[in-house]
Parts: C-alpha cells; structure tokens; sequence
C-alpha cells in the first residue's frame, strides 16, 4: 500500500516525463527507424510503451554519489540503429534542459536541480513530502 503523498508524487514524475516524450518524439521523429516489436508514437495508452523514446527516471537512496539521493534519469532510444555519441549526448543534454524547465511547474514551491552524476543525470534536492 503506498501513501498518497507518494503517489501524488510518482503520478507528478509521470506527468513531467509523459510532456519530456512529447517534446521528444516531436524534436527527433522518424530520425532513427523503430525497433521491429516497438509500436509507433500513440500506439498505446502510455507514451513510456511506444514511439522512439521511453524517458523516466528511479529513486536512489544515492550511496557514493556527490549528490545524494535522487532520481536518476534515463534515456532509452527504441532503436536498433547506432545512435552516435554525439546525438546521444545533444538528447541527454535537451532531457536535462526540458526536465530543468518543467520541474517548477511539476513541483511548484521545491528547490530540485537537474545535475550530472556518474553517466546520468540526477534530479535532487528537496524531496521530502512534508509530514505524514
């Protein structure tokens, strides 16, 4: 059972990556072909399941990190195509640029940045959800 705080949160995360593919899928579409199993943009209900991006980020309680906890963000492109380091980085970067850009509108009142940690990029800061 999760509480509902939490799930406001998640349903939160949801909504910021569901526009991240959006923006996505209207910025690099039909640059790469699909995977043969992988259905077109608006295929299905979620936009995580189709289309050339599946965008989210996980919790991590941030052991080692120099940032701490967070959620770290993660880029797959549904292709079987190479994808050039340097696109792939000009993604990531524009990832971190809409997530940096829409956290305040997701998470109105919170101090959350977007940094590099590692090879990801790491949302982090204020993350508590007040008093239970």
């Amino acid at each position: 059972m999760y509480h509902p705080k939490t799930m406001e949160w998640d349903d939160r995360m949801k909504d910021l990556f569901d526009r991240v593919d959006r923006e996505l899928e209207d910025t690099y579409h039909g640059r790469w072909k699909l995977r043969r199993n992988r259905p077109a943009r608006g295929e299905t209900a979620n936009p995580e399941a189709d289309g050339l991006f599946n965008v989210g980020v996980f919790f991590t309680p941030g052991y080692g990190s120099r940032l701490g906890k967070g959620y770290l963000v993660e880029v797959v492109i549904a292709t079987e195509e190479q994808v050039p380091d340097t696109e792939r980085r000009e993604i990531e970067n524009h990832v971190r640029d809409l997530v940096a850009a829409f956290l305040p509108d997701a998470f109105p009142g919170r101090d959350l940045r977007v940094e590099r940690d590692g090879t990801m990029f790491k949302i982090h800061g204020d993350l508590g959800m007040g008093e239970l």
